[in-house]
């Protein structure tokens, strides 16, 4: 058994709207072995190693359902086994995760699609691996692969390794806390590092934190709190109560100080924390001085402070507020009479809540030299038998991160202590505190029984509240929520999701310019590139789940316009969890045959993720029966038709019974954009007043207008917001790159689109056919190289009635055909239908096929170039010297040399400016 094919997804994908991984099998002859057929010892085996499988439910949904199907009738598969195993291997590393999937694959026996969730990707990686280690390990020596661990591989040697790794890379306790309370009320977080670092909520309203240190944490309230002597002043400016202080770097003035202040005294780093390098109840000079020694290995600067008598508290500061209190003890062991030291801490460490360091809520206990310190204080070993009931602290101070244990003592406080607490975490400045505060009873005020601050803690640890050895656990990470988002303040942008096969990213920029021309800094994905507020800031095809984080992470954004194509969503699936609006434009043939998908009806299963995610609006092409039938899978709190048809029963339906629908209705002076929502009647927009239509002739454009006035809608903005926004948009090389773009210039009308599949094809073709020219229609026609032979010629049989003349050509990127193969299978087409041979030029290289085509072309012609880097065919056809205007095109030979575009970048080389008739001119950029 072996994995063919990993993919992980991270986030909505065709198999949950979680982050899953799945794994493509191939059991080999393990087809043939069932468990029930590998047999009882093999059973056995797998359940000694995890007990906890016999909890799954498997498809009974009971506990035990999962060993039921292993051992009833012929038992069930290894790739159905493996899934489980993965889940109850991260379920034991502290993963809550239980959903898995496994499916045989019809047309490849042995093959199967594994499905698991993940909370952590490397975390879920390791755990497959692993998985398979140990279903081989188990399996019989004669069925054995090659890649099966060594006869003597330690599986629970190798699953603590793992436990400790995904315990590394898990949250710790403070951290998981705040990212629980975002999910409670609805507060998207994206993990930013490997580490604490966390963003909760969305473009401009997003907040940070790293472990319990906010984005509004003062950096000089942590710079005084890590200050020991001036946070020691400026408590005791104020009246609060804090020990006798020195701040000394030698070992000589530390036992001068220890003398001044008087025994016995304390010594810690001046910028010391967790407890490290502390020392208390220091009662010699000797111990002075190694006091002074071990403060000094974590800076030069040692501080020498009055010891106070009393119990450990934590008192932890929210936004003003003192929300919980914690009495710690320190590391400990309690004798039982018959149990020697290192005996008693080896039960101790046993506790499954202790782990290393802050993985767990509470950390083993080492025996160090702080530990033998304290017990030759008392006479003792580690094979000293301690008294039964005796506590012997390993410890002299009582951070948990050394072992400690914590009792919830909040209910108990006394009120002057809680306002001390307050009083001095203000004083300090910080938003979130932690006061050590030693008193001998936390009931009674200060002023009564004494007591002192013997610390201020910046970032301080939540785990001892939200997990107490003893007592009431404390929601502390609520607060932090509430402070970060006050209620009534947002915490995440309006996003709107666009997928179908044609058109997304015309209407991608329609919307993102609506809520430009609105206030809006909207930041974009999209085929191009990423781009906010109208500026590009990274170029490429940009519709995966990545650049989708991108413009979520991006502080300046504040809506996000999100094209989601299907390869990202094949590959990895969305990049975020929900939307507020998603729309799907249409579904029509492409990338048909590519990444498992193989039908039009699964194609429609990717793009309809978008829409079941959506909370807000889901946008639908009831034209389109493809879209029509998404209605079914939305949860969306309105759903919206687009229909081009006025007569369309399914939308009148939905219209009387107060649903939404966008409407293209016929009047008197054309066509008009018309809206019905909760039996309103309201028109929007007549489309000849839409630049981008061609005063309505693009008929897939208007379509596109109408899905982006949908979206707009949606999203709350206006009818005279989105007027404006259509009204103000065209089909320029500007705005809208590859796209329709037209230039006039020439003696001939030249139209440059990227239109690469069938649906496109026929809507340029469409376009094409609208305008009258005195002369003739010349096409530059290509394919991708990676699309199905029957898409290839489809797209040929489509333009073959439209055009008086044809230039096929290939991509630079020929995608694994021969130099001129596609070009050539276009011909071939052609001639198929009917085009004569002499109207058919074959010019592979594109460079050449647009030069050819613009030297063809005289005054009056048409001239559409299906382009593929468009921004070098743009410079190409602006830069073309056509001759004296009025005149016959130059003609010019393919041998002609064409000049080098490779690396032109527009927005580099080019500068586009508009003159009074609205058309564009570009010219180079001096260097």
């Amino acid at each position: 058994m072996h994995i063919v094919n990993t993919n992980i997804y991270v986030g909505p994908n065709l198999y949950a709207h979680f982050p899953v991984i799945r794994y493509i099998l191939d059991l080999g002859e393990l087809e043939q072995w069932p468990s029930a057929r590998l047999g009882e010892e093999f059973i056995q085996a797998l359940l000694d190693c995890l007990p906890g499988l016999d909890e799954h439910g498997c498809s009974y949904r009971e506990p035990g359902g999962f060993v039921r199907r292993l051992r009833e009738d012929e038992g069930t598969w290894l790739g159905h086994v493996m899934e489980h195993v993965v889940l109850e291997l991260q379920n034991i590393a502290g993963s809550d995760v239980s959903f898995g999937r496994t499916r045989s694959i019809e047309d490849k026996p042995g093959q199967y699609t594994m499905v698991f969730e993940y909370e952590d990707e490397a975390v879920g990686r390791r755990a497959g691996q692993l998985a398979l280690d140990l279903l081989h390990s188990l399996l019989p020596d004669t069925l054995k692969p090659e890649n099966a661990p060594a006869d003597d591989w330690d599986f629970e040697a190798e699953r603590d390794q793992f436990i400790l790794y995904a315990q590394r890379r898990a949250f710790g306790p403070s951290t998981a806390s705040l990212v629980r309370a975002a999910e409670e009320r609805g507060i998207p977080w994206i993990r930013l590092n490997r580490q604490s670092l966390v963003q909760f909520g969305h473009g401009r309203f997003q907040k940070r934190i790293q472990a319990t240190t906010t984005s509004l944490t003062s950096n000089i309230a942590v710079e005084l709190a890590s200050d020991k002597e001036e946070t020691n002043q400026i408590l005791r400016d104020l009246g609060l109560p804090v020990p006798n202080q020195r701040l000394v770097q030698t070992a000589r003035d530390a036992v001068r100080a220890g003398r001044r202040i008087g025994l016995p005294v304390v010594t810690k780093p001046l910028a010391g924390n967790h407890g490290r390098g502390v020392s208390i109840n220091l009662t010699t000079d000797a111990e002075v001085e190694a006091g002074f020694a071990k403060a000094a290995e974590y800076g030069r600067n040692v501080v020498v402070e009055s010891y106070i008598e009393g119990f450990d508290h934590r008192l932890l500061v929210i936004d003003g507020e003192l929300v919980a209190a914690a009495k710690r003890i320190p590391g400990h062991i309690t004798g039982d009479g018959s149990h020697t030291v290192a005996e008693l801490v080896e039960f101790v460490n046993q506790d499954p809540r202790r782990g290393i360091g802050h993985e767990k809520v509470l950390t083993r206990i080492e025996i160090d030299a702080q530990a033998e310190r304290l017990l030759t204080r008392l006479g003792y070993g580690l094979d000293s038998v301690p008294e039964k009931e005796e506590v012997v602290y390993l410890r002299s101070t009582a951070n948990l991160s050394t072992g400690g244990t914590a009792i919830d003592v909040t209910d108990e406080i006394h009120p002057d202590n809680r306002d001390m607490a307050i009083r001095a975490i203000q004083a300090i400045g910080l938003d979130i505190g932690g006061v050590d505060f030693l008193t001998a009873d936390i009931t009674r005020s200060y002023r009564e029984v004494g007591g002192g601050i013997c610390e201020i803690n910046a970032g301080p640890g939540f785990r001892m509240h939200v997990a107490p050895s003893e007592g009431q656990p404390r929601d502390v990470a609520g607060p932090v929520l509430d402070m970060l988002f006050p209620e009534g303040e947002p915490s995440t942008i309006p996003i709107a999701c666009i997928t179908g096969t044609n058109g997304k990213t015309t209407t991608s920029r329609m919307l993102a310019h609506i809520l430009k021309m609105r206030g809006y800094a909207a930041g974009m994905t999209s085929t191009d590139g990423i781009y906010i507020d109208g500026q590009l800031t990274v170029a490429g095809d940009m519709t995966g789940p990545t650049s989708a984080r991108m413009i979520l992470r991006d502080p300046e954004v504040d809506a996000a316009v999100l094209e989601t194509a299907r390869g990202g969503m094949v590959r990895s699936g969305m990049g975020l969890r929900s939307c507020n609006v998603a729309c799907c434009l249409n579904v029509s043939g492409d990338h048909l045959g590519l990444g498992g998908i193989d039908t039009i009806e699964q194609l429609a299963e990717i793009k309809r993720i978008p829409i079941e995610v959506a909370t807000d609006a889901a946008v639908l092409n009831a034209d389109d029966r493809l879209c029509l039938g998404m209605a079914d899978y939305t949860e969306a709190a309105r759903l919206c038709y687009v229909t081009m048809k006025p007569g369309h029963p399914l939308v009148k339906q939905h219209v009387r019974a107060g649903g939404q629908a966008f409407v293209l209705e016929e009047g008197m002076n054309g066509h008009m954009i018309t809206i019905y929502d909760q039996g309103k009647h309201m028109p929007l927009l007549w489309t000849h007043l839409i630049p981008a239509t061609l005063q309505g002739r693009a008929l897939h454009n208007v379509q596109n207008a109408m899905f982006a006035a949908a979206l707009a809608y949606n999203m709350d903005l206006s009818l005279d917001d989105i007027r404006q926004g259509l009204r103000t948009f065209d089909a320029t090389f500007f705005q809208t790159p590859g796209r329709m773009n037209i230039f006039d210039d020439h003696p001939f009308r030249v139209i440059m689109d990227y239109a690469h599949n069938p649906a496109a094809v026929r809507a340029m073709c469409s376009v094409v056919d609208h305008f009258e020219i005195e002369g003739r229609r010349l096409v530059v026609l290509s394919a991708p190289g990676d699309r199905r032979d029957q898409d290839i010629e489809e797209i040929a049989a489509i333009a073959a009635g439209h055009f008086d003349h044809f230039i096929c050509r290939c991509d630079d990127h020929r995608r694994g055909r021969d130099e001129d193969e596609l070009a050539q299978m276009l011909r071939a087409q052609l001639l198929l239908k009917g085009v004569s041979e002499d109207c058919i030029d074959v010019v592979p290289d594109e460079q050449a096929a647009v030069e050819h085509a613009l030297a063809m072309a005289a005054t009056g012609d048409l001239v559409l170039v299906l382009a593929d880097k468009v921004k070098r065919t743009w410079k190409q056809i602006v830069q073309f010297n056509p001759g004296i205007s009025g005149t016959p095109a130059v003609r010019r030979s393919e041998s002609v040399p064409v000049p080098d575009l490779e690396g032109f970048s527009l927005d580099e080389d080019l500068e586009l400016i508009s003159d009074e008739r609205g058309v564009r001119i570009a010219r180079e950029e001096a260097d």
